[in-house]
């Protein structure tokens, strides 16, 4: 039985003045000829010859020639002789755009006549493989005979000496530890165990009551000789001194100090008020002239009595609290809660290889993360609602690809876009042999 094309080799080679001078045996590469140098057949550069065309190309495994009308040549198809003028017009040779191609048989040869070079081809029974020579068994020689036995034996007792000295490590029990009390461990540990006590500061001798005494009667300031005398013993000269001295102190402080005192010498604030006939004077003589107006005192205050029907004290200002304003609650500041409705209807699948049930309860376990989609664009638009219909492919390793929105009646691209994203992340759990194209509709309104 003759061997077919594909178990053959195809011999082609050039042919200039009448003799060969290029041959190439080819078994599945494409034949391409032309003045590029990554052809198989180099040949000089032509104007209508490109610098890369395939001659004869390797489809399905069997060979076919491919020529144009520029091309002459002859092929032998087994029975006779056909040009390529004669291929063109009776049919024989398939069109494909500008070219021409003609399928191969295995007894079919033939040439192309490219200018001064002829180009040939033909197929040939490979060569038979010829047996390797064998040496004899003295010369070939062992392993062991181009062994350095020296490096070996050195390999081989290291090796044994390292796994002896791992097994006796392996067989030996650890050694006990045994428990050491604290009065057992050397100074060292001890010292970095229990960090020595900073040296304490000497205290002061302590002193007698009557030292103290002596002391604290030292810091205090010296009273004056008229002040501790008591109030019965005093002359009237002592008396009117130490009034003058209490009058001296206080004139500084408080009230008095704005409104200013006779001792101080000046007006003070009454001066300013009611002129030069209170500057220095008495208050009650500065207000003498005024009707209906008197300095309080214990006396006055006690003689007027209590007014209205309910009861009552005197008491000074510094007696009179007052109480701060109550605490204001604001409250804390909380966003409106917006919520949306997503439901979903039967989706259209283009393959039996995708259970549409099945698809469908997958994505409904899914249907919060398309909720967020649209209720985060329903707080800026309350009204929004409306139907997408979106359409993709689920792929053979489970994940959707060419995601894209068919249809979207809300009138807003970034509810669309962001349905794209989370349906990018699923992976459904079908593994069709091809790409299974899918149209899922969602309809979206606000909840209430």
């Amino acid at each position: 039985m003759a061997s077919s094309p594909q178990n053959k080799l195809l011999r082609v080679g050039v042919i200039q003045d009448g003799r060969i001078v290029e041959e190439h045996h080819v078994r599945r590469d494409t034949v391409t000829i032309g003045n590029d140098a990554r052809n198989t057949i180099v040949l000089p550069a032509a104007e209508d010859r490109p610098s890369r065309f395939p001659l004869l190309e390797n489809q399905n495994q069997q060979y076919q020639l491919v020529f144009d009308e520029t091309m002459d040549g002859r092929v032998n198809l087994g029975s006779s002789d056909v040009d390529f003028h004669a291929l063109r017009n009776q049919g024989l040779a398939t069109r494909r755009g500008n070219l021409y191609v003609l399928p191969l048989q295995e007894s079919a040869r033939g040439k192309v006549e490219l200018g001064d070079a002829t180009v040939f081809f033909q197929f040939v029974s490979p060569p038979p493989e010829e047996a390797r020579p064998t040496l004899p068994p003295d010369v070939k020689g062992s392993a062991w005979k181009t062994m350095d036995r020296l490096f070996f034996g050195i390999l081989a007792a290291s090796l044994l000496i390292h796994f002896t000295g791992a097994a006796v490590i392996l067989a030996t029990p650890p050694p006990e530890e045994r428990e050491l009390a604290l009065d057992q461990l050397e100074d060292r540990f001890v010292r970095a165990i229990i960090p020595p006590a900073p040296p304490q500061q000497e205290k002061p001798a302590e002193t007698g009551p009557a030292e103290a005494k002596e002391d604290a009667h030292k810091d205090e300031p010296k009273k004056d000789a008229a002040a501790e005398k008591p109030a019965e013993t005093r002359s009237p000269g002592d008396a009117a001194e130490h009034r003058k001295q209490v009058e001296q102190k206080v004139a500084g402080k408080g009230l008095l100090k704005i409104l200013g005192s006779a001792s101080s010498g000046g007006a003070g604030a009454f001066a300013d008020v009611l002129g030069g006939s209170a500057g220095g004077g008495d208050v009650a003589q500065a207000l003498a002239g005024a009707g209906g107006v008197g300095v309080a005192t214990e006396a006055s205050v006690g003689s007027v009595g209590q007014r209205g029907g309910g009861s009552g004290k005197v008491t000074s200002i510094g007696e009179v609290g007052t109480q701060g304003g109550g605490k204001v609650d604001l409250g804390a500041k909380q966003e409106a809660k917006v919520e949306g409705r997503v439901k979903d209807s039967a989706p259209e699948v283009d393959s039996s290889s995708v259970d549409r049930d099945a698809l469908a309860r997958y994505v409904k376990q899914r249907l919060k993360a398309i909720q967020n989609c649209y209720e985060k664009e329903l707080k800026r638009n309350p009204s929004l609602k409306g139907k997408v219909v979106v359409r993709f492919s689920i792929k053979p390793s489970g994940r959707a690809g060419d995601i894209d929105v068919e249809e979207n009646t809300l009138s807003n691209d970034a509810v669309g876009s962001c349905i794209r994203a989370v349906i990018r992340t699923w992976v459904f759990p079908f593994k069709p042999a091809d790409d299974v194209t899918v149209a899922y509709p969602f309809v979206f309104s606000p909840a209430g």
